[in-house]
């Protein structure tokens, strides 16, 4: 091999030889190989180890074409083996072989230059005199021969340094802090063994340090979040005071004083996370006591499942069938026909009965706030928002959250629900902090879902993620023998509320409510009830006009003069008695019998169902799930 050839290969400097026009490597010698830890440098690429800095290459690399050469601070690399990325001291020159064009690059280490540099200075001070070493020596052995009972038995690490930074004494609580013998470490520069790198491993330069700024100035220093580095290499958490030395009126050394507070910090992080959760579980606590503050005072909870028939044991069979589970229930049903107590009845059945039923109005909530609304955000997320606030999900974690209305759900947040649906995690409006919890959804809508999937109004995915357990609450024109119940729960609800008493609703009356075909389902009746309690002037409610109150009227009809024949009013009156004993379930005596329904005494009625052969008992025959 010639002369500069291994000149080039023994380069105590990393060298490599690039062509910048086809971005190959022509040479590399050993100290290339060994900065970037590979094994062939000629089968790479200049753009391949400056990856991460490409646009920087270029600019060098233009300079040197143009100038001949370029020199800069401005190139790193990474690599899988290294803990963080190395910046390097690059130079080029422009050379020219065989016609051809090609650029030699030197490249330094910067942290491994900045160690040496460092090295060399207390070298320097090291060699200014050996009678100045030895009468710093006899000063430090003074110190420690009048203070050695006091090193022995403190509890803190405690060491001393001369101007120099060389090790002058180790105090036995510093030795098993350390897990170095002070024999080990007697005479080596401590910075560079214990202190030569912060706690994220970035170089810690020696003139930035405040032990030696302490002697260097003459002043003590006390800093409480710092890291010295163990023997095996691993950081220790610790405060300490670092106090100057003087002999005379010169300082040659410092006393440092440290302790090892991982257990504190670590601790103090604790309490720090402790009090975190405490401010967090306090918004919480304070948001459900408003959501539950609004929930009392609302109309909500005063409502019951109210009724018999077929319709509505089929809806309670569901509901205990469903309730143990944690499947997502989807209700299905018009305006007014409870479907919001149809998913009270799940929640307060099921294991989460502990916890809260978040109850969303997703058609009360403006577009732009639905992310909020759902997810929370953080101070600051956007114009408004002046403190942190949990969202429905938190709110409801461990317990129910109830989507009422859920197709009014904006096309472009469904997504984001899909994904909490299925992974129980979210992120706050402004925050890249992934939370998790454990929510059961049940979600209600009037409209009509898979009509919504075809106009391109609602995902697909999300609908068979809701409709796991679908119920229909049916409407009250289609379980009109409820109405009889549900007449007087509302009558005695109103009754309360108005402040008026023995108000009651003729079996006549029933029937005219019976008969007409509620578009706005048990809501309509309920208010249409409390609205004829509030006009009352006698103790008789009266529905007459229902059918026609919606209707315009018409002056040219003349009013029905129809009469009955004694057979037709004995059958009327058998056909009320009948009604009224399936209404109160063939019961004919007592507060909810028959014979109070109608308004007649117990005895006149018990007459009247042996003159017309009914027997009340076949009303009693109990309800068979089909």
């Amino acid at each position: 091999m010639q002369t500069h050839q291994l000149a080039f290969d023994f380069s105590p400097v990393a060298q490599l030889i690039f062509c910048p026009f086809t971005d190959e490597i022509y040479s590399a010698n050993r100290k290339a190989h060994s900065l970037f830890h590979q094994t062939n440098l000629v089968a790479m690429r200049p753009s391949q180890l400056f990856a991460e800095c490409f646009d920087q290459l270029l600019v060098l690399t233009d300079q040197a074409l143009t100038e001949g050469s370029a020199i800069s601070e401005n190139l790193f690399f990474s690599h899988e083996r290294l803990v963080d990325r190395h910046s390097l001291e690059t130079q080029l020159q422009k050379i020219l072989i065989d016609q051809r064009c090609l650029l030699v690059m030197a490249l330094q280490d910067l942290s491994e230059m900045h160690r040496r540099r460092d090295i060399a200075e207390a070298n320097q001070h090291y060699n200014q005199g050996f009678f100045h070493w030895t009468r710093t020596a006899k000063v430090f052995q003074e110190f420690e021969r009048e203070n050695r009972l006091l090193l022995d038995a403190a509890g803190e690490g405690i060491y001393g340094v001369d101007a120099n930074g060389l090790t002058t004494f180790l105090n036995p609580a510093a030795e098993r802090i350390l897990g170095w013998k002070a024999k080990e470490l007697q005479g080596k520069n401590m910075h560079y063994t214990i202190h030569a790198h912060h706690k994220d491993g970035h170089h810690y330069p020696v003139m930035e340090c405040p032990i030696y700024r302490a002697f260097r100035e003459g002043v003590v220093n006390f800093v409480d979040d710092e890291v010295f580095w163990s023997k095996e290499g691993t950081p220790i958490s610790v405060e300490y005071t670092s106090t100057p030395i003087k002999d005379g009126n010169e300082v040659v050394g410092a006393v440092i004083i440290f302790r090892d507070v991982t257990e504190k910090k670590l601790a103090q992080k604790k309490l720090l996370e402790a009090l975190n959760e405490v401010d967090n579980l306090r918004q919480r606590l304070e948001m459900e006591n408003a959501y539950l503050q609004e929930e009392i005072s609302s109309e909500f909870n005063n409502h019951q499942f109210v009724g018999k028939s077929i319709a509505v044991r089929k809806i309670h069979k569901k509901i205990e069938l469903v309730a143990p589970t944690e499947a997502t229930v989807l209700i299905n049903g018009e305006s007014g026909t409870g479907k919001e107590l149809i998913a009270r009845a799940i929640h307060d059945l099921s294991d989460r009965s502990q916890r809260s039923l978040i109850r969303v109005n997703c058609a009360a909530i403006p577009n732009e706030l639905f992310e909020s609304e759902f997810f929370g955000h953080v101070k600051g997320a956007f114009t408004g928002a002046n403190s942190d606030r949990p969202g429905r999900f938190e709110l409801a974690d461990g317990g129910t959250l109830f989507l009422d209305e859920v197709g009014e759900i904006p096309l472009a947040l469904q997504g984001k629900l899909l994904r909490v649906l299925q992974e129980q995690q979210f992120e706050r409006v402004g925050e890249a902090k992934t939370r998790k919890v454990d929510v059961r959804i049940i979600a209600a809508t009037n409209r009509d879902l898979p009509h919504l999937i075809e106009r391109g109004e609602f995902r697909e995915d999300l609908y068979f993620r809701l409709n796991v357990f679908p119920i229909e609450s049916v409407p009250l024109r289609e379980r009109i023998d409820d109405i009889p119940l549900l007449a007087q729960h509302f009558l005695r609800r109103a009754s309360t509320r108005a402040k008026k008493s023995g108000l009651k609703i003729p079996l006549s009356q029933i029937e005219v409510l019976s008969q007409y075909p509620w578009p706005g389902n048990v809501r309509e009746l309920e208010n249409i009830i409390e609205r004829q309690v509030i006009l009352a002037q006698g103790s008789v409610l009266r529905f007459d006009d229902l059918g026609v109150r919606e209707q315009a009227p018409n002056h040219s009809a003349k009013p029905s003069e129809a009469t009955m024949t004694e057979e037709q009013r004995r059958e009327a009156e058998r056909n009320n008695i009948v009604l009224a004993l399936k209404t109160c379930e063939g019961k004919v005596f007592g507060e909810n019998g028959a014979a109070a329904l109608l308004g007649i005494k117990p005895t006149t009625l018990a007459s009247r169902i042996k003159r017309f052969a009914i027997k009340p008992e076949v009303f009693k025959k109990s309800f068979e799930a089909s």
